[in-house]
């Protein structure tokens, strides 16, 4: 059988309350012990390899199934040991803090238009938080930039219990785990691509997908492509406000958005501005909402 209910135990030494919340929890959280958000709890199955990801993500009938098995996932083990040393060693700003530690799953609404992809969550950002882009720079570009966009309850999202919604966007990572310097490694992506197969055929609402910077745009023509999608040849090169359209198995129509990501390089260096970032976001929601 795929998975086991082992790897569940947090490693920190000391229980730390939530910011928001209170109560007190290890570092990395267990499931099932009161973190906002948490899908999971001690009886989710733990895949521990690629083929035990593929057996419970072909196996998991909806998107609270598939977001509990991911966030418990260890089949790979150098982005386990990462992610939980920087969940125990925190840095400085955060050291009165526990951190999640786990992979992080996907976030926002269950049947959504329009997808936005990144890459992997923040060591110090969904890492800690456990919610994507929650607690970070990049995430107060974002999210700022959704509410502008009339997509997200808040402009800000510090932690899982802020109470921010997005409206017909739902947030997706091709690597769910923080890897050492924001650099997966090829087999370590495509075992997450398992994951976000399974995930987009849970989605079939979805019909745009902004995509944040060069790697997830690659990785999501992979999974596309991979999911018996219709995809371009020779494969559309990313660029910021670069637009293609993909065919879903069912031939529905799926128009990608590029974008530069929202990451302190880019927003710092004035790569990408709050106008570019909006007209993206702008350009995108309209082809999700394309009659």
């Amino acid at each position: 059988m795929a998975g086991t209910t082992t790897g569940h135990e947090g490693t920190g030494a000391t229980a730390l309350p939530h910011p928001r919340v209170g109560g007190r929890f290890a570092s990395p959280v267990p499931p099932g012990t009161g973190w906002p958000g948490d899908l999971a709890d001690a009886t989710t199955p733990v895949a521990t390899s690629a083929d035990e990801v593929a057996a419970l993500a072909a196996a998991a009938p909806d998107l609270a199934t598939l977001g509990a098995a991911s966030s418990v996932c260890r089949a790979c083990p150098r982005l386990v040991a990462w992610r939980e040393q920087v969940a125990v060693t925190k840095r400085r700003a955060f050291a009165d803090q526990p951190y999640w530690g786990r992979p992080v799953p996907s976030f926002g609404d269950d049947a959504p238009r329009l997808l936005v992809v990144g890459l992997a969550p923040a060591a110090h950002g969904g890492n800690r938080t456990g919610r994507m882009f929650t607690g970070d720079r990049s995430g107060d570009w974002i999210f700022a930039a959704l509410h502008r966009a009339g997509l997200a309850s808040q402009a800000a999202s510090t932690d899982a219990a802020d109470g921010l919604e997005l409206r017909g966007v739902r947030m997706l990572a091709p690597v769910r785990c923080a890897p050492p310097d924001n650099a997966p490694l090829p087999a370590e992506r495509d075992t997450c691509h398992l994951w976000l197969r399974r995930e987009l055929a849970l989605l079939p609402d979805a019909r745009a997908v902004l995509v944040l910077g060069a790697f997830g745009w690659t990785t999501f023509l992979a999974a596309a492509r991979a999911s018996g999608w219709s995809v371009p040849r020779p494969a559309p090169r990313f660029g910021h406000g670069a637009e293609a359209v993909l065919h879903r198995a069912d031939g529905a129509a799926v128009t990608l958005v590029g974008c530069y990501h929202v990451s302190q390089h880019n927003t710092q260096t004035g790569r990408l501005t709050e106008a570019m970032l909006d007209a993206a976001i702008a350009q995108a929601w309209a082809a999700a909402t394309r009659a």
